[in-house]
């Protein structure tokens, strides 16, 4: 048994799994093969306590394998079953106290998966610590309890397999799966599904018969896991996750406690970059680790641009980034009739990422996120929104604060920003708004030095840099630069050397082999590979010695061999697992030496 990473969404992930020179890709049903029960045709990897005659992988599993999570701990151990390709584990933290990840087994199952499931905390503790305990490189299968409306959440948790078990016991008590959830039979007045099994069925679905609910069922879980790959491998599966858990109240306990407990690894997984749409619309969405990291650089990072005196409150705009649409278009006009705009600067209140520098716009997520525009917020929004408003004042001060926000915004930000200035009547965008705005910018910037252009465009990417990289990385790779090119295209230039560049798709920046000579001494975003490792293409992840921990997908890294910088390129795995696989690219390199 053999198995590769292929592609990272968080901590799911598509594989590739080799069983006896068969190739299959995961996450994967293990479709249940006996005499009792055959699996389906299109069926690619089976289970069965029997020798199968089928010319497709098979995992031979004991007939006994599932026994209950509270037995005592002596006993649990002993009763361990395991052989090379598999480990069986109850589900009880207690066990996970052994040394484990050094076992020779790839694939463990655990053993009480539908019994721990109904216990959100304790499922979701035990698979994280599972996870953290045997790494990257093996496999977790949980038996006995996937179905459409759970695989997103599972493989969103690090779970790489499933069987086809949950059909038979659904089946057997007329349950049929959708992806929106289970359904009895006799609760629907029409089928309302058009698999095989179900296309031709000309009785009432009451009438249905254990074998045709199977067959529906079947085709049910196969469609869902290969709709989940495919939202995997586009990076969307936090979208998939968020709406898939309003099926079942368990699933959604299951989510939160995910989410308010083990930010960190989801955070560690999560990609810094991506082309997919955040699409908020549920509560959950508050809590993703690409939200919060935001949020967490935000406070922790970032630094305004020091020239910067006068504080614009603006609200975001439906298109992103906010620049682009009409509205923000028309802020900007106004700002640039004040004779210093460049003394100003631009912050953004939006849920739910709360605030955004216009600086970081083009960074995921404020370069991709949709929420729905109803005007109306709520506790959990305002709560969120004055915090970090007043953690980021604390931190970043200004002569004077101008609120160009819609009243109900300055409603409840009114104790944050009771001394500034308020322009907007009505619609931000009114004639009335437009004209107060024009008038309290061009009155508040008389006497404030003159601020160049040139030196407000040096401060904007200093920011960005300290958002990405921190403040002790933005001061070395910035210093002494000059910035070049027309928004939102920007080249960092260090003694009419290109050090780096920004560009609209990435909204971060680019290093050079100069740029990433800057930072070379840095403590931060390197890895080392071996001595004998020749850099050609890409840096894979056997080639590499050591590496920062901090490193997320997507990071700019520097690449070091021998104490000296060799190469500069784009992170495809975070800094963990580039050390600890034994396979795949670890490293898009940009530039060598």
């Amino acid at each position: 048994m053999k198995f590769c990473i292929k592609r990272r969404n968080g901590p799911a992930r598509i594989g590739e799994l080799i069983i006896k020179n068969k190739k299959i890709f995961t996450p994967e049903i293990l479709f249940l093969n006996t005499k009792r029960f055959k699996s389906p045709s299109f069926a690619n990897i089976l289970i069965s306590n029997e020798k199968s005659n089928q010319n497709k992988p098979t995992l031979q599993i004991s007939k006994q394998f599932v026994f209950p999570k509270d037995i005592a701990e002596k006993i649990n151990k002993k009763n361990i079953k395991q052989n090379n390709e598999y480990f069986v584990i109850p589900a009880n933290i207690e066990i996970l106290k052994d040394n484990i990840k050094e076992n020779s087994a790839s694939l463990f199952i655990i053993a009480n998966a539908s019994q721990i499931l109904n216990q959100p905390k304790n499922f979701v503790d035990f698979i994280i610590a599972l996870r953290k305990k045997i790494g990257y490189q093996k496999l977790i299968y949980l038996p006995s309890v996937g179905n459409p409306s759970n695989f997103a959440l599972f493989t969103y948790l690090g779970i790489d397999l499933f069987d086809s078990i949950s059909t038979i016991i659904a089946a057997r008590k007329n349950i049929l799966f959708f992806s929106h959830g289970e359904v009895n039979k006799n609760e629907l007045n029409e089928i309302s599904c058009s698999c095989p099994s179900c296309i031709n069925l000309k009785n009432d679905p009451s009438k249905m018969e254990f074998d045709e609910i199977l067959n529906h069922n079947y085709y049910a879980i196969i469609n869902e896991i290969k709709y989940v790959r495919n939202i995997i491998y586009y990076g969307n599966i936090r979208n998939l996750v968020e709406n898939r858990v309003k099926a079942d109240s368990n699933l959604t306990a299951i989510l939160r406690n995910l989410d308010y407990n083990h930010y960190d690894y989801l955070e560690k997984r999560t990609p810094i970059t991506s082309n997919c749409k955040i699409i908020a619309t549920t509560k959950e969405s508050l809590l993703r680790p690409e939200i919060k990291r935001f949020q967490k650089r935000i406070i922790e990072r970032y630094e305004k641009p020091k020239s910067a005196k006068i504080l614009l409150l603006l609200p975001c705009s439906a298109k992103k980034p906010y620049s682009f649409s009409k509205s923000h278009k028309l802020f900007r006009e106004k700002i640039n009739i004040c004779k210093n705009p460049s003394i100003v600067h631009e912050v953004i209140i939006t849920s739910p990422l709360g605030i955004v520098p216009r600086e970081l716009e083009l960074v995921y997520p404020a370069s991709l996120y949709d929420i729905p525009v109803t005007g109306i917020w709520d506790e959990d929004e305002k709560n969120l929104i004055r915090y970090l408003l007043s953690k980021y004042l604390r931190k970043n001060k200004y002569d004077k604060i101008i609120s160009h926000l819609p009243l109900e915004i300055n409603y409840f930000l009114e104790n944050i920003l009771n001394k500034s200035v308020k322009t907007c009547i009505g619609n931000p965008t009114s004639d009335e708004s437009l004209k107060k705005l024009t008038e309290v910018l061009s009155e508040n910037v008389k006497g404030l030095n003159q601020i160049k252009s040139q030196n407000r465009y040096l401060e904007d990417i200093r920011g960005l840099a300290s958002y990405q990289f921190g403040k002790t990385i933005a001061d070395k790779l910035l210093k002494n630069c000059n910035i070049k090119g027309k928004y939102p295209y920007r080249k960092i230039m260090h003694k009419n050397v290109q050090i780096g560049m920004i560009v609209f798709e990435r909204g971060l920046i680019s290093l050079t082999i100069n740029g990433a000579e800057k930072i070379f001494n840095s403590d931060e975003y390197w890895i080392e590979i071996f001595d004998d490792f020749k850099l050609i293409g890409s840096v894979f992840s056997p080639g590499i010695k050591d590496a920062d921990n901090g490193i997320r997908q997507g990071d700019e890294v520097i690449i070091i061999q021998k104490n000296k910088l060799c190469g500069v390129g784009v992170a495809l795995m975070n800094g963990e697992e580039m050390k600890e696989l034994s396979s795949g690219e670890a490293v898009k390199v940009r530039h060598r030496i």
